[in-house]
């Protein structure tokens, strides 16, 4: 039986109400589902996990998380029942060690909606197991890529690899009733500059992109949302852009498949 090397994924994850309507995002997340071979299981780095230590969910069964308020009540009641990996999370575990970095099993951990969201348009079934990695706050983008490349193995042993955050995410600049389709230019730079780094493989300036790519603050008041493209980025070398859009005006939602 031949093994297959899946891709890393990078995924805008959007507003939570991409669950309940996913539009062309959603579409284009099936799509992805359909042409790749099925995963034997899912490790997702999400925004909406920040820890001090890197941690990986071990739970058999972990709970939804709807760690949002203020959304339509349907949202509320969804749930994403797929099982976890112990066995996966060790295994995770001892690949950091062999490279130097030390994390931990915390079986308590629910998933955000970092996590279910995305995975609900790409295996609705949830009948894949799915563990969760933390993103060690006091990582730069270079030492979140050194740990995208420590578990690139897996990729070999049909486990899908997966950066949940969003391209932009300034949520004061939102707009419930912008034309999604003329984004604002500052939204729209931003969002080009980095296809650009990642396509000629300008990963140097990537990392620093606080410094050189046009209005970072303002598509990134905080960096938590971009970080999971760092570890994306170095699961996987080959850049090639999946599906590029904006909702809410200036929240970008790019997916980006790294072989």
């Amino acid at each position: 039986m031949t093994i297959a090397t899946l891709p890393a994924l990078f995924i805008s994850h959007g507003a939570p109400t991409l669950a309940l309507d996913g539009g062309a995002v959603g579409v284009a997340l099936q799509r992805i589902a359909h042409n790749l071979p099925r995963p034997t299981a899912i490790v997702v780095m999400s925004a909406h996990w920040e820890s001090h230590e890197i941690e990986v969910s071990s739970g058999h069964r972990p709970e939804t998380w709807h760690d949002f308020r203020g959304f339509p009540a349907p949202l509320y009641q969804l749930r994403y029942p797929a099982v976890g990996s112990p066995e996966l999370a060790e295994r995770v575990i001892e690949l950091l060690a062999v490279g130097g970095l030390t994390a931990h099993p915390n079986a308590l951990r629910p998933r955000d909606h970092g996590v279910w969201m995305p995975l609900l348009h790409l295996y609705p079934e949830a009948d894949i197991p799915v563990i969760q990695i933390s993103i060690p706050i006091h990582f730069k983008p270079s030492q979140l890529h050194y740990l995208g490349e420590l578990l690139a193995p897996l990729r070999h042993e049909q486990i899908l690899l997966i950066g949940s955050g969003s391209i932009t995410h300034n949520l004061a600049e939102l707009s419930w009733q912008a034309n999604d389709d003329q984004p604002p230019t500052w939204a729209s730079q931003f969002r080009n500059w980095v296809v650009q780094r990642l396509a000629h493989d300008e990963r140097d300036q990537l990392f620093d992109w606080q410094q050189h790519a046009p209005f970072a603050h303002k598509n990134h008041p905080t960096d938590e949302h971009l970080q999971p493209l760092f570890f994306a980025a170095g699961a996987g070398q080959r850049f090639s852009l999946v599906h590029s859009s904006f909702m809410l005006g200036a929240l970008g939602m790019d997916i980006y498949r790294f072989d």
